[in-house]
């Protein structure tokens, strides 16, 4: 069963993955904040390599602040 919870849970992520990065391509912002949030996203991916549950609280987080229109700093 938790096979099952797990494969369900990595087709979320991987899909919300898909839609924040088209959000943050479509996004009217200086290339330094596309960057930044091109970063979180990486980092995103990179931590459902190890941790699957911790990468979807941390894409909700993102999601958020897209939603919201808080960016990050740009370089």
């Amino acid at each position: 069963m938790g096979g099952d919870n797990q494969l369900k849970l990595y087709g979320q992520v991987a899909d919300q993955l898909k839609e924040a990065h088209g959000r943050v391509r479509a996004l009217q912002v200086p290339e330094g904040v596309r960057m930044a949030l091109s970063r979180k996203l990486l980092a995103v991916t990179a931590t459902a390599k190890h941790d699957l549950s911790g990468a979807a609280r941390r894409l909700d987080r993102l999601m958020k602040d897209l939603d919201e229109g808080r960016f990050p700093e740009g370089d």
